[in-house]
């Protein structure tokens, strides 16, 4: 399994999640938002993702959506496939929002289940009704989001029925309790239909998921180059390098999972020059100091190019 990736496919090797940034006062900086991008390409991302829940996409308007989904585009030119999240309760607008995407030059959408809050649901007929509405509305592969944020129990034998009747979906971002077990099921009851099962959830359980067929993995923004350095050798058969790396890498990991979270890469490119404000979005609280500190002490014990790159 080689980790490039073509402009049609299959995608595969490192796709990180890309922050929105904003300025001191909350506002889209663009500027900084296409620093972030370069600086993630540079890194040696295969691809980025933009507007999922990592990058913030809960405090954005749709106006806002739109511009930054234009913006990271038209700057990308093509250089890396762009994942586009487009995630939304309602059928219709998911579907409009992943034409959108798709007209624009997304090479995929990543799809949420439909949740709101901590109850409200929908039934498995109306997940796949909803899936397949999307589907039919764009020409380009859908990802299915696996997360606990939605709540919503998505079970192997219906993510492999969706992958085998809809013809569009076939990735799948797998970041649930047990994420190993449940890609090798997937792997297992899908079949050829399963043409990405990818790992999720910062790479915190990126070992176990290689080990159960991951062929990617959608991380945080801020270290690129820390997951190539585990996903690059474990696929060119070098176990112990990977795990090496993986051994290396993972206090970090391990931090943003548990301690700093979607604050993470935007904390990292701001020490490193890349962008000139960490802001989380109001009512998001900022991070605490000790927090930081903690990150970037970690972060620099391995010199990673976030914190070299705009300087």
């Amino acid at each position: 399994m080689m980790t490039t990736t073509s402009a049609a496919g299959p995608y595969q090797g490192v796709f990180p999640v890309a922050p929105t940034v904003f300025d001191a006062t909350g506002r889209l900086d663009l500027e900084g938002q296409t620093r972030a991008i370069d600086f993630m390409i540079d890194a040696g991302s295969h691809g980025v993702c933009i507007l999922a829940n990592f990058s913030e996409q809960f405090v954005l308007g749709d106006d806002e959506r739109d511009l930054v989904m234009r913006t990271v585009l038209e700057h990308v030119a093509g250089r890396v496939p762009v994942i586009v999240t487009t995630t939304h309760f309602a059928t219709h607008i998911c579907a409009e929002r992943s034409k959108r995407a798709q007209e624009m030059g997304a090479a995929m959408v990543m799809v949420m289940p439909p949740y709101h809050g901590a109850t409200f649901r929908v039934p498995e007929a109306s997940i796949i009704d909803f899936y397949r509405a999307v589907s039919d509305a764009i020409s380009i592969p859908i990802m299915v989001q696996d997360a606990p944020v939605a709540g919503t129990p998505l079970s192997v034998p219906l993510l492999a029925r969706m992958a085998r009747e809809i013809e569009n979906l076939a990735y799948f971002k797998i970041e649930v309790p047990q994420a190993a077990n449940k890609l090798r099921a997937l792997i297992e009851a899908g079949g050829d239909a399963i043409i990405g099962p990818w790992d999720g959830e910062e790479a915190i359980t990126l070992m176990a998921d290689l080990d159960a067929g991951a062929t990617g993995a959608m991380t945080g923004g801020g270290c690129p180059d820390g997951i190539r350095a585990i996903i690059d050798p474990y696929f060119a058969g070098d176990r112990e390098a990977a795990l090496k790396a993986y051994e290396r890498w993972l206090p970090l990991i391990n931090y943003e999972n548990r301690q700093a979270g979607f604050a993470t890469a935007k904390i990292l490119m701001k020490e490193g020059g890349i962008i000139a404000h960490d802001t989380l979005r109001a009512p998001l609280p900022p991070v605490h100091p000790a927090t930081r500190a903690g990150l970037l002490e970690l972060a620099r014990r391995l010199d990673p190019l976030v914190l070299k790159w705009g300087k």
